[in-house]
This record gives C-alpha cells, sequence and structure tokens, in this order.
C-alpha cells in the first residue's frame, strides 16, 4: 500500500513537500513527488505531525458498553489524530490480572483504529489493599507496562512504594491519580469562593499536591518512576518544577489535561454536570499556571482523561452524577487554542506534548517518532486555520458528556495514519 500525502508541512515549518508513505513507513519527502500510489491524500498546505499518543483514556470496555466500547473510543481517537491510547483499569471486571488486560488489548487489535494499550491496576479491584498481579500482566500478551488505579488513589504509603519497587524491576511505570482521600469526602468542586457560593462541598487543592510530595519522594527514593495523571493546580506545579530540578526527578513525569488547561470553576454556576470532573476544573490562576508548565516541559504531555458516561449518570443533580468529560476528539483544538495561538507553543512543540513525550513515558518505540524517511508512518495531518464547532451529538463516542459544546475550536484533524493505513479522512472513520 502507497499512500502520497500531497503539499503538506511538517512541524508547520518550511515550504510544503509531498511525504510518500510506503508500508508502514515513510519512503520519501520532497517537493512534488512523482509516485504511483494506491491514495492520494490533498494536504493544501497543513501541518503533518507525528501521531497523537494519549496516556489516560476511558475506554469503558469491559462492563460499561452503553458509555464507550473499544471500537467507539478507538473510532474517537482516530477521528482525534491518536495512534495510540492507554485503557485505563476500572473496568468491570477491574483489569488487575492478565486475562481482562489481553482481552482489552485483542479487542483493540480487532478494531484496528489506534493501538489500544491497556492499563492495569496496580491494587486488586482497585481498593487499595493488596498488589494486583502486576508482573503476569507485564509478562502478558498485552505486555503491559503502564499501571494506575486512576479514579482512586493509590493513598497508602507503604502500597505505594512497594509498587514502585516492584514495577522498576521490569521497567514499568505507576500512573498515580493524586487524591487525599481523607480530605475529599463528600467533595464536590474546587474548595473556593465559587464552590462556598453554591453550596458545593470544597475539594482543597492540598489534597492532590500532598499526594504529589509524598510520590516523588517515594520515586527518588525506590528509584521506580512515576506518572502524576491530570495535574490541576498551580501548586503541583511548582512541586513538579522543584524535583525535576533535582538529580533524582528524572524519574517522574505527569500530564494535564485539555479541560484543565482552559475550563475554570466559574462554570459550575449553572450547576450542569457535565462540568463535573475529578480532580474538578480549578481556578484562572491555576490553569494559567499549568499552561506555562506545559510550555517549559515542567508538565510533560496533555492526556485527555476521555471519560464518556452514559446519559442517566450525566442528567442527574450535581451531587449525584458521575465525574468525567469527553476528550479525544477536542484535545487537539483545545491545545491549539490554549498553547498554539498564545505563543505558548508552536506544532513542533504540539508534537513534542501530544506524541514525543508520551510516548517517551511509556515506553513506545514505534509512536511519537520524528516526521522523516525512515520512520514509522504513524501521522496526523492538521489543517492549523480551519475552525470547527463541537456538537457533542457528532462525535464517535457514545456518551455525549462534551462541557466544549457549542465551542468553536481552532485546528481540525484531516487524516490520521497507523502504521501506512489511513484510519480516519475528512471527519469519517476507515474501518
Amino acid at each position: 500500500m502507497r499512500v502520497l500525502l500531497k503539499d503538506v508541512r511538517p512541524y508547520g515549518e518550511g515550504e510544503p513537500v509531498d511525504v510518500l508513505v510506503e508500508g508502514t513507513t515513510i519512503a520519501e519527502i520532497g517537493p512534488e513527488l512523482n509516485a504511483d500510489a494506491d491514495e492520494i491524500v490533498q494536504g493544501g498546505g497543513a501541518v503533518l505531525l507525528p501521531g497523537f499518543v494519549d496516556l489516560h483514556t476511558h475506554l469503558r470496555e469491559p462492563g460499561r458498553e452503553d458509555a464507550e466500547t473499544i471500537e467507539t473510543g478507538s473510532s474517537a481517537a482516530a477521528l482525534g489524530g491518536y495512534t495510540a491510547v492507554f485503557a485505563m483499569a476500572n473496568t468491570d471486571p477491574v483489569a488487575d490480572n492478565a486475562v481482562i488486560v489481553e482481552h482489552v488489548w485483542r479487542r483493540g487489535r480487532e478494531v484496528g483504529l489506534v493501538d489500544v494499550h491497556p492499563v492495569g491496576a496496580v491494587t486488586v479491584g482497585l481498593a487499595g489493599e493488596k498488589l494486583a498481579e502486576l508482573g503476569t500482566m507485564r509478562h502478558s500478551a498485552a505486555e503491559v507496562r503502564v499501571f494506575s488505579d486512576d479514579g482512586k488513589c493509590v493513598h497508602d504509603p507503604l502500597l505505594m512504594r512497594r509498587a514502585l519497587e516492584y514495577t522498576r524491576s521490569f521497567g514499568g511505570l505507576v500512573a498515580q491519580h493524586a487524591e487525599e482521600p481523607r480530605l475529599t469526602v463528600g467533595a464536590q468542586a474546587h474548595e473556593g469562593p465559587n464552590a462556598a457560593r453554591l453550596g458545593l462541598a470544597g475539594w482543597p487543592a492540598p489534597a492532590e499536591e500532598s499526594i504529589v510530595a509524598r510520590d516523588c519522594l517515594l520515586a527518588a527514593h525506590t528509584g521506580g518512576s512515576l506518572h502524576v495523571c491530570h495535574v490541576s493546580t498551580a501548586g503541583t506545579a511548582e512541586l513538579l518544577r522543584f524535583f525535576k530540578d533535582r538529580e533524582a526527578g528524572g524519574a517522574v513525569s505527569a500530564e494535564v489535561t485539555p479541560h484543565h488547561l482552559l475550563l475554570t470553576d466559574e462554570r459550575l454556576t449553572t450547576y450542569d454536570p457535565v462540568n463535573k470532573v475529578n480532580p474538578p476544573l480549578r481556578t484562572d490562576a491555576d490553569a494559567l499556571a499549568l499552561r506555562q508548565a506545559l510550555a517549559d516541559g515542567t508538565v510533560d504531555c496533555v492526556a485527555t482523561d476521555h471519560a464518556p458516561h452514559a446519559d442517566q449518570d450525566k442528567d442527574c443533580e450535581w451531587s449525584a452524577a458521575k465525574p468525567g468529560m469527553l476528550g479525544l476528539q477536542t484535545a487537539l483544538g483545545i491545545v491549539a487554542q490554549t498553547m498554539v495561538r498564545s505563543g505558548l507553543l508552536d506544532w513542533r512543540g504540539v508534537a513534542r506534548v501530544l506524541s514525543e513525550r508520551p510516548a517517551e513515558i511509556a515506553g513506545l518505540s514505534d509512536q511519537g517518532r520524528p516526521v522523516a524517511v525512515g520512520e514509522p508512518a504513524n501521522l496526523a495531518l492538521v489543517d492549523p486555520d480551519a475552525e470547527w464547532t463541537v456538537r457533542a451529538a457528532e462525535l464517535a463516542s457514545l456518551g455525549q458528556n462534551s462541557p466544549f459544546e457549542g465551542m468553536r475550536l481552532p485546528g481540525r484533524v484531516v487524516a490520521t495514519l497507523l502504521r501506512g493505513t489511513v484510519t480516519a479522512h475528512e471527519g469519517k472513520v476507515r474501518r
């Protein structure tokens, strides 16, 4: 299979060139290539980037196929420019053993739109009491490397230490949902003036920051690899900056979600549960600090925390609603709006935070690679000048819980290629 990408600009730099993909790799790059191709994709000067990698996705299968499936989630990912996603372990049953992670991995391969990498649970049943079968999951067909109890914090420091020590032995990574549970009992919103005004129990920033500080110390002590999920406060950014400046900080990485870059707790005034998420939307000062931390590398990458829900889990009173938001198809637009249009990142920087660093953190040798001859053809073609309006009903996910409904976002994914095969083009998935 030969695919010719016409008039594209790798990383948005220089004059447009043609890129010939042959089989699974980039075969040739140059102006006005005259090559026979099975398919020609017209770029019109669009930006060509390595395909995006999402370290934090909820695909809900097995157990909640009414909210999302591996097929629908993979479709959303491909349409959003992603070529690899990491499926979180809080399924039903929990992905805490080889049988479940292999099921997720095989279903991802069967669908074939993106590489689906299952995340294994750190503890059995996400209960925080006993380590799950980490080694067995690592040595399964799924070759799990990332482990997380996301949705719940591994709050026992001894258990967290053991997880870091154990995963170090095989190059694994522990991704922590940083939340001291004793500080967030009954919490419904960021602790501050807005929560007080609305009568919502507060989720204080130190609940996140205290766990981040503890786990950075544990990672440095054990030599294990720690990844901090969905950083949401300015204080956490400062802690990460401190630990990364130390020699022992190399074992610590972190992600920020698109919604924490853009949205704030000002949106809660309508009590619309579409804005309920964990960790909660914070303040303008937090959002600005997170953008700066992403730009300077203190926060390594963007991860969506894509969390689709069935209607009954969101169309209810605030206190009963489940936290979570859609993210796969809107991530690029939000990064373009908050980081590119503000001048904090150029398109090479977008490649760093959406593709290169997450691939490095997860140990993916074939993702996040340079757009260059001989490299794997995992690619995202982006029209930087296009704008589009978010309509949840038109997104590929089964859930429709997008807080960006009606927003006008810049940047549109023209095409996505997974190992040289076009998986999405002009808003349609290729099955």
